[in-house]
């Protein structure tokens, strides 16, 4: 993977790097809890078995260098050390405070630490939000006491948290775990226990070993940022049940997951395991399904067991990422081969179609009965030297993505002296290698020979086979996060559409009406550019039979009522009616269905639309809203039979088309649209990619619809039509600030604003989007050098500036923790309306919430007009609106434009010698809003 590059702007944040600030030495805010200085064990004992007693002694035990005070109400001394009653009566602050007192006093203890200043609590305590609305209301008076002080925690019901590379070991388990570069996170922490108990057995280490417990307040998304940055970790491992904050979740999981592996397994995916996550967490699980769609979206790799989470470490740790699916086996035996390659199939891998040329040079090593395919055979009395030249010729396949080598033992086989020739041969491979030696005290030298070289082993080759595929699904997620998609929309024009929608639904919604008419569907489909099938109202016979006639038989006659959703199910739609009396026995028959079903007065008329006579697809594009991951998008084959085909995937918005392609692959359907089926074509799929782009954009900008499903989207060639439509609003008495929030921040459109330069040449300020990445590269082409000896603070090349993964990296940003302007001008006059970027100012937002650096580089064609003041302007009131507090930046001293923006606008200048940079600094304050909108 690439390595991070430096933020613009001469900042001093640079992306999955640890941040210092000149003299004002950046501590992230998680310190405390990871290297604290100080503790303080509240509720320290001596008696057996207590966890105040474990506590206490593992932390006086294991070589942790700080202060430790016992605190109990009762005693003056615990286990040999001083104990005071409170942690206000402690001769010295302390910076992190663990906790086992019973729940219910533990928010006067919380309090007690607040007014002691401590930083940090961790709550083993149980008998919170699990045992029901008492223990809820106890964590609410919890979490008011511990904010009243800006304290964090951990827990409650937690088991604590271990830093084995400093003898931290603030747990009351029974062991220390092993240092390491492995970071394991559990909400489980009786999981925990018997994972540090297995991991002492099999001498793995940790860089951390976190027991979350209920997540009152530090979450996933937090402990992910500060293990993400931590030098010490190279992987990050989860056992986890709920989400909790479901952005901070998956915004931190993107950003880590980009430089470090990130392996989950998920507990509670059947409804079974829902259940008992239920009861044992007190909070509410997720749909697995979503939960899959969510982690491809980030790169996180998701596995199915324990052994697995850490193979999978293993793996990742030790070999390259594949760049394809295809695997290429070799065995000595060919029904090992077989079980890899059933294993290979089903997990999504490929077998890898071997070349002529690699047949030839097989066919010249092998015995004239080898399996002349892959999985490549090379017989039972393969010898060392047999394996060592078929991986070197399998290793020149080009078409190859990973090898897996497969012995067993026979009477012929020296599995030492074979894995000592497989290392040699599989040296500098740029391709990931696994193995498998299968057996038991004849292999084990080999298996430890191969494990030693940094070859991952396992004991079976359909194990090995799912360890591939999984490596390929983390390499394509992340692949997708470094595809530059293609522009879809122009966020200026998409503005008033926005706002005429949103006026639309709110009416609708104001006047009780939660379920849209099929014309009004469609009509709002139809501003967001989503084709639709012409739609007339007719309120009688009469009516319909005009409207028919203007249309043009044959036509489509559907109910329209404010309360039946599901027309087909009741005998709602008639198709095919080719004259006017067909048109009125349909209009009748409709409306004793409706009356029939639903009772009187629940039928308004009927819809007419002209018959489409189009061969081709039926698809459906829907979306709703999911508890914990707010608006859910779904693809797949539609119709009527769209709940017995069951071939759909979902997707959080929103999709650029790089994400709308990747959720067209994960169907069954795809297959066809792509190639043609049944004799009909292949669908111009460029297209539907931008119509599931429009519609992620329909379903983020406008909160106000619960459901949405076009059922069916007609695909036909380069035709897409949508048939039918069904718009559900979330009801009045849902207030706006309750309404579910996509899981990942949309574009910030209530950002983009008007200029104009000096000479009255329009421009555009507005967040960068995916899509800008061309823009960049010629942005980039023009800067002069002393432009970028000034921005970066030293020479960088423009091959640098303009490699693909570091833009992607700059365009593709969360808005969550990032947030850049660019400048843009539209050459009209020239007929093209080509777009030239003219400036960047970029926001960075530092651990805690609190604080952000800017950035700025501005085109030298337009430098000293003024660019430069108005971007920083904006941010600062960008800064304002996402609750920020401080904004800084660092600069050259001889970077004289930049500081004058800087006192311009009242930043204060200090010059650090140490550095030779000049910082400036800004105090937030409330003031006029320069901006209107809400993030």
């Amino acid at each position: 993977m690439p390595q991070p590059q430096p933020a613009p702007g001469g900042s001093a944040a640079q992306k999955g790097q640890p941040t210092t600030l000149f003299d004002l030495p950046f501590s992230h805010p998680l310190r405390v809890f990871f290297a604290p200085h100080s503790i303080a064990v509240i509720g320290a004992t001596e008696r057996p078995g207590s966890v105040g007693r474990a506590v206490l002694t593992n932390l006086t035990t294991a070589p942790f260098g700080g202060s430790i005070f016992p605190v109990n109400l009762h005693r003056s001394s615990v286990l040999g050390r001083r104990a005071y009653p409170r942690v206000t009566d402690l001769p010295e602050p302390v910076e992190l405070a663990v906790i086992a007192t019973p729940a219910e006093t533990v928010p006067s203890v919380i309090a007690d630490c607040v007014a002691a200043g401590v930083e940090g609590a961790i709550i083993l305590s149980a008998g919170f939000r699990e045992r029901g609305p008492a223990g809820q209301a106890l964590e609410r008076q919890v979490l008011e006491e511990a904010r009243r002080g800006g304290l964090r925690l951990l827990g409650p019901n937690c088991l604590g948290l271990m830093n084995p590379r400093i003898g931290l070991n603030a747990t009351f388990a029974s062991g220390m775990a092993l240092p390491g570069q492995i970071a394991f996170l559990s909400q489980s922490g009786a999981l925990c226990s018997a994972i540090l108990d297995w991991s002492l057995q099999e001498h793995i280490g940790f860089s951390a070993f976190v027991s979350v417990g209920s997540m009152l307040d530090l979450g996933w998304g937090e402990l992910l940022d500060y293990l993400g940055d931590d030098p010490h970790t190279g992987c990050i491992l989860l056992y986890l049940e709920t989400v909790g904050d479901a952005r901070a979740f998956l915004s931190a999981a993107r950003a880590v997951a980009r430089r470090k592996p990130v392996i989950l397994l998920k507990g509670g995916q059947t409804p079974e395991a829902i259940q008992a996550a239920i009861s044992h967490t007190g909070a509410l699980a997720v749909s697995q399904e979503i939960f899959e769609a969510a982690c491809s979206r980030c790169g996180l790799l998701q596995v199915e067991s324990i052994d697995e989470l850490f193979a999978m470490a293993e793996v990742l740790a030790r070999q390259p990422r594949p760049q394809g699916p295809h695997f290429t086996i070799v065995t000595n035996a060919g029904g090992a081969g077989v079980l890899a390659a059933d294993a290979l199939a089903k997990a999504g891998g490929a077998l890898t179609p071997l070349s002529s040329e690699t047949r030839a040079a097989l066919d010249a090593l092998l015995p004239p009965y080898w399996s002349r395919q892959n999985p490549v055979d090379i017989l039972g009395d393969a010898d060392p030297e047999r394996y060592a030249q078929a991986i070197a010729i399998l290793s020149r396949e080009p078409a190859s993505n990973g090898l897996l080598v497969i012995l067993t033992p026979q009477a012929m086989s020296d599995p030492t002296r074979t894995a000592e020739r497989v290392v040699e041969a599989v040296a500098g491979s740029k391709r990931p290698v696994v193995a498998s030696w299968m057996g038991g005290s004849s292999v084990a030298a080999g298996h430890e020979i191969l494990t030693r070289a940094g070859i991952p082993t396992f004991a079976s080759p359909d194990t090995a086979a799912r360890a591939f595929c999984a490596m390929w699904r983390a390499s394509k997620h992340l692949q997708s996060l470094y595809e530059t998609p293609s522009v879809v929309d122009d966020p200026e024009e998409s503005a008033s559409r926005r706002a005429q929608v949103a006026s639309v639904l709110t009416a609708a919604r104001q006047a009780g009406h939660t379920l849209l008419s099929e014309p009004e569907a469609k009509a709002v489909l139809q501003a967001y550019d989503i084709p639709t099938v012409e739609t007339r109202v007719a309120l009688s016979e009469d009516e319909a039979v005009q409207q028919a006639e203007q249309l043009g038989y044959p036509v489509v006659l559907k109910l329209l009522s404010p309360t039946i959703t599901h027309k087909s199910r009741i005998g709602g739609v008639r198709l095919a009616l080719r004259t006017a009396e067909e048109v009125r026995q349909a209009y009748r028959a409709i409306a004793e269905a409706a009356e029939r079903q639903a009772g009187a007065g629940q039928m308004q008329g009927v819809t007419v639309q002209p018959m489409i006579t189009l061969e081709g697809y039926e698809l459906i594009v829907g979306s709703f809203c999911d508890p914990q991951f707010g608006p859910v998008l779904l693809f797949g084959s539609g119709g009527r039979l769209v709940e017995v085909q069951r071939d759909t995937a979902l997707a959080l918005p929103p999709l650029t088309t790089t994400l709308a392609r990747r959720l067209l692959e994960r169907t069954r359907i795809f297959a066809a649209l792509q190639q043609g089926a049944a004799g009909l074509p292949a669908v111009d799929l460029a297209a539907l990619e931008r119509l599931l782009v429009r519609f992620s954009l329909l379903v983020v900008e406008q909160p106000l619809i619960r459901e949405c499903d076009i059922n069916p989207v007609l695909a036909a060639g380069g035709h897409l039509l949508a048939l039918d439509a069904r718009i559900v609003l979330h009801s009045s008495g849902v207030p706006e600030t309750a309404l579910p929030r996509p899981a990942i921040r949309p574009y910030p459109s209530h950002y983009i604003g008007n200029w104009q330069l000096p000479d009255g040449t329009p421009v555009t300020i507005r967040p960068i989007r995916p899509e800008d990445e061309p823009l960049m590269v010629r942005f980039h082409e023009r800067l002069s050098e002393r432009s970028v000896y000034l921005r970066w603070l030293h020479v960088l090349g423009l091959s640098q500036r303009i490699a693909h993964e570091r833009l992607v990296d700059r365009c593709f940003i969360d808005y969550d923790r990032e947030l850049a302007l660019v400048a843009i001008s539209r050459e009209e006059a020239s007929g093209t309306g080509t777009e030239t970027l003219l400036g960047i100012g970029r926001l960075i937002k530092l651990p805690g919430g609190e604080e952000a650096e800017f950035a700025l580089l501005i085109a030298d064609q337009v430098q000293g007009q003024g660019l430069g003041t108005e971007l920083l302007r904006r941010l600062m009131e960008i800064a304002r609106q996402e609750g920020l507090q401080r904004l800084q930046g660092r600069m050259l001293p001889e970077n004289q434009a930049m500081l004058r923006v800087c006192r311009k606008l009242g930043f204060q200048l200090t010059y650090h010698p140490e550095e030779q940079l000049m910082q400036a600094t800004f105090l937030l304050r409330e003031g006029s809003e320069l901006i209107k909108g809400h993030p």
